[in-house]
């Protein structure tokens, strides 16, 4: 579904992604982990090129994401990727409704009650359907985020990229973002996770990237991964973690 080729990525002479190669496949679950700083918000946000790469080939389920394109294609490309970000970014003068309804109507001309539908059935699925006609500065951050979420998949996008959805939240409020991102993943969603919490990455991850200056140092399965990580620098990470 989303595949990096010898993909590299400057801010003037600081090397931010350096020769990424890795794959998510379709349905998979993958967390990226790793200190801060290490790139992987830059990574997931290459995906649907909110940061532009400088060498390597990025490819979205067949479709090239680098490389010269036109605005309407962007539109089009953004439009197939679910992208929740750390700040939620809701329209804040846009009641709840409103903010889920508004690409389905706008970028794909669905009618208005169709849209109020879906939107309904979103909200009843990450648990707020009782909420549809507030506004996001009513909600708490956990509200906010999994509205965020369902926003995102009002667009039935073929998969869902999550950049550090919970760290903006007070730690009461993370479960539930989590539960709503468990049961995507239940139902198949192919998912790319930027997160820190570790016991989310143990429970559902298919994947886990481990990355440090640019690089993806290690890629395991979450059992491999916890319990006999490889490479230096990833099992200082997680001892480091342990002794927090």
């Amino acid at each position: 579904m989303i595949s990096f080729n010898q993909v590299n990525k400057w801010y003037g002479d600081y090397h931010a992604l350096v020769d990424i190669s890795a794959e998510v496949k379709k349905g998979e679950v993958v967390v990226v982990c790793g200190p801060s700083g290490s790139g992987k918000s830059t990574l997931i946000r290459t995906v649907n090129r909110l940061e532009e790469i400088q060498s390597g080939e990025l490819q979205f389920d067949g479709s090239k994401v680098n490389g010269p394109i036109g605005g309407k294609e962007l539109n089009q490309l953004r439009s197939r990727i679910g992208f929740v970000f750390q700040n939620f970014n809701l329209f804040p003068h846009m009641s709840v409704l409103e903010n889920i309804m508004f690409s389905p109507i706008r970028l794909r001309g669905v009618g208005k009650a169709q849209a109020r539908e879906k939107a309904m059935a979103l909200l009843e699925r990450v648990g707020l359907s009782n909420k549809a006609d507030s506004y996001p500065a009513q909600l708490s951050g956990g509200q906010q985020q999994r509205v965020a979420i369902a926003r995102a998949l009002a667009m039935e996008p073929p998969a869902m990229l999550f950049d550090e959805p919970t760290s903006a939240l007070d730690p009461e409020m993370v479960g539930e973002v989590l539960a709503v991102m468990r049961s995507l993943a239940h139902d198949g969603m192919t998912m790319m996770c930027v997160t820190h919490e570790m016991n989310f990455a143990r429970e559902v991850a298919d994947r886990v990237w481990f990355m440090d200056a640019g690089s993806i140092l290690e890629t395991a399965d979450p059992q491999t991964f916890f319990s006999k990580p490889q490479h230096p620098r990833a099992q200082r990470f997680l001892s480091d973690l342990r002794a927090h």
